[in-house]
């Protein structure tokens, strides 16, 4: 007995490791996977429900994985024995045991596929109760002020799946294609009869025959109405969807044909209105612009961005942690480390979508001193309501139902 318990004791340890291992190995590969899907797949996907299968899904995984390994040897080896022992008490009885056996598996496979059905009605549940939570609780100063609190809990209540998304192949691959050598990149971008609708809204045309030159080391900026299409410019650019019809092009060259890693990584600066970011220190958050980027060409970007002076008056300086998604900072202070952040990777074209709308008048004119300095030798796109934003623009277009209607 004391033999047995320390093969079972040893046999759990085993699995539990193995179950572990296992299981973050599928974490890991299934956060991998997630992140290179398209920005369309995380529109019609809430956040939480994507955490969901990362925490809950996988320990469901881990635990079932233990169960199967451990039951599924000692079933085993209970039939074999079982059949042994009765061919040696009756060879005909093992014999009709053999014709019922395949009716009783195959049974039980019927039922354990209803169980499995079940188990997936109840996981859905989990994973859309876990995304109205994190919406809820994630925008909690909405929900307050529209009293809405009974509403997101009615919403909390109707509210393989890993492998699911370990099989999804993104339509927009992250890496594959040329590069522009950096000494001949000027910059030059053309929109080309582009159409577009968002994949989520197909039937609502957002772009309609839209075409427009940025010309290289030049400013551009596209003023209109909500809604008529102006982030949707720069979230082309940025390849963040691909146009129904149409081309955009770099320097002559279809943005599909070119590295889309590279294009981002080291082409593209990209500052909008609500800039994010992390819950680490504000050197962190400054070099994830450029992981390798060293402590000086991160104080340097801080300079260019106008937010070395206040960095510097903290009692830790660039070692100070700004909390989630920057909640010790004000917004012009979060805006001027997301403008550090896209420079120090010394973009040639630099986007600027609604950079300083919702900012206040003292922070908008420290923000946009920085900009201007940002923009200087590169092709900039500028998305504006603010006429302080675009009044030193080369080029300004007023833009009305998904195409260009007057340029000055």
């Amino acid at each position: 007995c004391f033999v047995q318990g320390l093969v079972t004791s040893g046999y759990i340890i085993l699995l539990s490791r193995v179950g572990e291992r296992v299981a973050a190995d599928m974490r890991k590969t299934l956060f991998a996977s997630l992140l290179r899907q398209d920005v369309a797949f995380f529109d019609a996907n809430k956040t939480g429900q994507l955490v969901n299968r990362l925490t809950a899904d996988i320990q469901e995984f881990k635990s079932s994985f233990k169960l199967v390994i451990s039951q599924g040897l000692r079933s085993i080896t209970q039939t074999v024995g079982c059949f042994v022992s009765l061919y040696i008490i009756s060879p005909k009885l093992t014999g009709l045991t053999v014709v019922v056996l395949p009716c009783l598996v195959g049974a039980g496979a019927l039922f354990g596929s209803f169980l499995r059905k079940l188990s997936r009605l109840a996981q859905d549940q989990v994973a859309k109760a876990t995304g109205v939570a994190d919406e809820a609780l994630g925008n909690v100063r909405t929900v307050k002020a529209f009293a809405m609190e009974e509403r997101e809990l009615q919403g909390l209540s109707s509210g393989a799946r890993v492998f699911e998304y370990l099989a999804l192949v993104p339509t927009i691959p992250l890496s594959g294609g040329g590069r522009i050598p950096s000494n001949s990149l000027t910059g030059r971008v053309d929109f080309m009869n582009i159409s577009f609708s968002y994949p989520t809204r197909p039937g609502h045309q957002i772009l309609t025959r839209f075409n427009l030159t940025l010309p290289p080391s030049k400013t551009v900026a596209i003023v209109g109405e909500s809604g008529g299409g102006k982030s949707t410019v720069a979230s082309l650019l940025e390849r963040f969807y691909d146009p129904t019809s149409g081309i955009v092009m770099l320097d002559g060259l279809d943005i599909r044909t070119l590295d889309l890693s590279w294009l981002r990584g080291q082409v593209i600066g990209f500052i909008n209105q609500e800039p994010v970011l992390f819950g680490s220190s504000i050197m962190d958050n400054i070099r994830f612009g450029k992981p390798e980027a060293t402590d000086a060409e991160v104080i340097n970007a801080a300079k260019q961005a106008n937010a070395h002076l206040f960095i510097t008056g903290f009692p830790d300086g660039y070692n100070t942690v700004v909390g989630e998604r920057g909640a010790t900072l004000s917004g012009g202070q979060k805006q001027r480390i997301a403008i550090a952040r896209a420079l120090i990777k010394n973009p040639c074209i630099l986007v600027l979508d609604e950079a300083t709308s919702a900012l206040d008048a003292e922070s908008e004119r420290v923000v946009q001193e920085a900009l201007d300095r940002a923009t200087s030798g590169r092709t900039v796109l500028i998305i504006a309501h603010r006429l302080s934003t675009i009044q030193g623009a080369d080029l300004i277009c007023v833009m009305s139902n998904g195409c260009i209607v007057e340029v000055k």
